[in-house]
């Protein structure tokens, strides 16, 4: 049996001036985890339609419970009732409260969802502008029908362009060359596992580093809303899981002189919520995270999105109704609910900080990088690639503009400010609707 829970000790942020952070000290809560998954579980057979008796109570032991929780009481809206994913959960980004959940910490398969993880582990290991020429070992052992940006053997890539190869186009291929500049997939794996370990992420084994379906592999909607909290920590995730459009390096031919061109392509976001589509309109506040989608794992996402100084981030996992973009549907709709609700309703639980957050602390200046790679400010890539404020009437009506803006979402001045219980995250992108 685990440990019982202890209370989460009482965390504070000493603010000195609106520009500078004097001290950051966090408790972690005891994790309570559920059972290890199985790895002789075969990968394409369906989940269980019901979630399991016994969950982990990291976070809160309602999150433990089966079906929807959360405290509906005077002046809180009633959750949207045609909800029909297998598990969802809706947090604060800052403070990590979970306002409402449902089955958070049901282990299922994550998809691409998983990409969030492997990029927080993985992305502040190389600059965005070292260069590598892809040989036929580094796209070994992708899955069959991977989703693919178009990464070609013996052709050179920047590490800026593998991240939107990940983000944009969810390529396998661009998962498959970094790991192999990690020194491969099973020391990626490796890493991945040891910082979900971090992060309490104790619902999720990774077996691939691109999630697709493997015996064994599983996640929750809890845990994809730590990994997806963490990554946003850093400049360059936030900047890349922004992005709804991007040139992409093609392959190199002779063009109809005889000289050697290689000319870009086009791709773009596939998180229909940032980039839209043929039947829904892009989502009001959305500033990211990452959609995933296998035979196994069904359609996930996980997506961050602001309104008026409130940053939330919401989980879905496997909707039942199988509509066209099904997934983003539901997502919006529980954001809709979120923005209503916070602020009026009480949590059922929290998302806790890393392990390590206790032994941290934040020095004035940093609040911005937070374990980031840091080689974005001021390169001159995010305006390329992230959308313009300009409302050009195009054809899907993505009259949007994202800034990055500086310093905490927090306004703070005066002397001294105390925030208990919060772990702010600084910097963040947002993205709002540039349409009166």
């Amino acid at each position: 049996m685990s440990a019982p829970q202890k209370k989460t000790a009482g965390r504070s942020l000493l603010v000195t001036s609106a520009a500078a952070l004097s001290s950051l000290a966090l408790t972690a809560p005891v994790a309570l985890a559920a059972p290890s998954p199985s790895p002789s579980a075969s990968p394409s057979a369906s989940p269980s339609a019901t979630p399991p008796a016994n969950m982990s109570t990291v976070g809160g032991s309602r999150l433990g419970q089966a079906g929807t929780q959360v405290n509906l009481a005077s002046g809180v809206p009633v959750l949207p009732k045609d909800i029909t994913a297998r598990s969802w959960i809706v947090t604060d980004a800052e403070s990590g409260d979970v306002l409402a959940a449902h089955n958070a910490h049901w282990r299922l398969p994550p998809a691409s969802t998983m990409k969030m993880l492997f990029a927080d582990t993985v992305l502040p290991k190389f600059a965005k502008t070292e260069k590598h020429k892809v040989v036929p070992s580094d796209l070994a052992g992708m899955g069959a029908g991977s989703s693919l940006v178009g990464i070609k053997e013996g052709e050179t890539y920047t590490v800026h362009d593998l991240w939107l190869g990940v983000f944009l186009r969810s390529g396998n291929d661009a998962v498959h060359v970094l790991s192999a500049m990690n020194k491969g997939v099973a020391k990626t794996v490796t890493e991945m596992n040891e910082h979900a370990e971090e992060l309490q992420a104790l619902d999720t084994h990774v077996v691939s580093p691109d999630g697709y379906d493997a015996p064994g592999q599983v996640s929750s909607a809890y845990d994809l809303t730590l990994f997806a909290r963490s990554g946003l920590q850093k400049k360059d995730f936030r900047e890349y899981c922004s992005t709804v459009t991007a040139k992409f390096p093609g392959e190199t031919k002779k063009d109809k002189k005889g000289k050697t061109v290689r000319k870009p392509f086009e791709i773009q976001n596939t998180n229909r919520l940032l980039s839209g589509d043929y039947d829904m309109s892009q989502y009001q506040g959305i500033a990211g995270v990452k959609n995933g989608n296998t035979t196994n794992a069904g359609a996930t996402f996980t997506g961050v999105a602001e309104r008026n100084g409130r940053v939330l981030l919401v989980t879905v996992l496997h909707p039942s109704k199988e509509e066209h973009n099904e997934v983003y549907k539901e997502t919006a709709k529980l954001f809709d609910w979120g923005f209503k609700a916070a602020g009026k309703v009480q949590p059922v639980g929290e998302l806790v900080p890393p392990k390590g957050a206790a032994q941290s602390s934040a020095q004035p200046g940093d609040a911005g990088e937070a374990g980031g790679s840091g080689d974005s400010a001021g390169s001159g890539t995010s305006a390329e690639h992230v959308a313009s404020a300009t409302a050009d009437g195009g054809s899907r009506g993505m009259g949007t503009a994202i800034a990055i803006t500086g310093g905490l979402l927090v306004l703070l001045a005066g002397a001294a400010f105390l925030v208990n219980r919060r772990w702010p995250l600084p910097d963040l992108v947002r993205r709002r609707s540039s349409r009166p």
